[in-house]
């Protein structure tokens, strides 16, 4: 499992499938899933998947930051 401050990667195994998940920390007890996606195969293809997935989830939230930075000024 990666871990940050605010977001990580949960990897988990449902029968013979993967399923990964992109959890945003909301709160000091609260969890939400971002992102979600199931039925891999290997637990290699999953985690590829959340890696490149919070990667352009981070990188949306940051672009979102910045115009809404923009209009307070």
């Amino acid at each position: 499992m990666s871990q940050g401050k605010k977001h990580n990667i949960e990897i988990s195994k449902e029968g013979s499938k993967w399923k990964a998940d992109i959890i945003r920390r909301a709160s000091a007890k609260k969890n939400v899933v971002s992102k979600t996606q199931d039925s891999f195969k290997t637990k290699k293809e999953a985690s590829a998947w959340a890696e490149e997935q919070l990667a352009l989830f981070l990188a949306q939230q940051s672009e979102q930051n910045k115009r809404r930075a923009e209009k307070r000024t």
